[in-house]
């Protein structure tokens, strides 16, 4: 297991370059990056920004508790997981108009399109479970009891799904073929797992925990590194052309890049400054730009969470300066 802390004190690569303010004041989880467009789940709506600009381009209304957002490229349709609601929307990519609900478990959070089945997955917290459901019917055609909380997914594209369980401080693996879970994996002391994503290439998983990134083999479960991070994280995104990965670190008002120089040695680059708030992250992969959401909030002395100030909801966009 190769893994080293931060390589030395230099000038920041990543920088916040744009600034693009979005309408209206309710609270935010997930972002995504499609097709030029900045999706940004933002309480009972969606957002839809051009992503040259921040130009507003449309909304998805009625979304109560949106979480996150998935597209489905063959089919030209988009959707979003609505956590107060128990739905899926389903709307149109090219116009952005709603075209129809889907019912899932409960508490649906992060949703992904997986490419092995095609399908469309969710993951709901509440009743602990997935929600997989055929793009082309809008129903729901499965659903996988997980034993725990399950934060997010992603797919290797061959048949295997992985889980952050978020209260079992685990990964779980789904085999696709029986939609059953076959292994839980520890996180090797890590809590909270809440960003996932893999680099297929190298076959390795990247689960942002409180205060760590831990890097895991897909094929065994093994744990191949674990490396500090900021506080807060709450997403993570992964840069397969320059083989970089990014943990949004919301308390600590940070991103941390991490090398996977190969599939058992990664170093922190460093920590590079954001906004308090920003703990959610989505990437363009074509170009590398990173995107976070935020706002400001009202100081706040007697603990919980703070309130937003009105106004002030914001997309960041982060790149590499040179």
């Amino acid at each position: 297991m190769t893994a080293t802390g931060i390589l030395s004190a230099q000038t920041p690569e990543y920088k916040v370059v744009k600034t693009f303010p979005v309408s209206g004041d309710g609270f935010w989880d997930y972002i995504a990056v499609h097709d030029g467009k900045i999706y940004v789940s933002h309480s009972t709506q969606v957002n839809i920004l051009n992503e040259e600009n921040g130009d507003s381009i449309g909304i998805i209304p009625n979304t109560k508790g949106v979480h996150g957002i998935a597209f489905d490229d063959q089919l030209q349709k988009g959707f979003t997981s609505n956590g107060a609601l128990n739905t899926v929307t389903v709307f149109d990519l090219k116009s952005g108009k709603v075209t129809g609900q889907v019912s899932t478990g409960e508490d649906p959070d992060a949703i992904f399109f997986e490419p092995y089945t095609k399908k469309v997955v969710t993951c709901n917290g509440r009743s602990e479970d997935l929600s997989v459901i055929d793009p082309s019917t809008e129903k729901v055609v499965e659903t996988i009891k997980v034993g725990g909380k399950p934060e997010t997914a992603v797919s290797d594209g061959k048949g295997k799904l992985f889980v952050n369980i978020e209260n079992k401080n685990e990964i779980a693996e789904v085999d696709l073929k029986t939609f059953k879970v076959t292994n839980q994996w520890p996180l090797d002391g890590a809590e909270g797992p809440t960003g996932l994503v893999i680099d297929k290439s190298t076959n390795r998983l990247f689960a942002g925990c409180q205060g760590w990134l831990v890097v895991m083999n897909a094929s065994n479960g093994k744990v191949v590194a674990k490396l500090p991070t900021g506080q807060g994280c709450d997403g993570v995104a992964f840069y397969p052309k320059n083989k970089m990965i990014f943990s949004s670190n919301g308390r600590s008002a940070t991103i941390t890049a991490i090398k996977e120089k190969d599939a058992n040695d990664f170093s922190v680059v460093g920590n590079y400054p954001t906004q308090p708030g920003a703990r959610t992250i989505a990437i363009d992969e074509d170009n590398g730009a990173l995107f976070l959401p935020t706002a400001s909030f009202e100081k706040n002395n007697g603990g919980g969470r703070p309130k937003m100030i009105p106004g002030t909801f914001r997309v960041l966009v982060v790149k590499k300066v040179d």
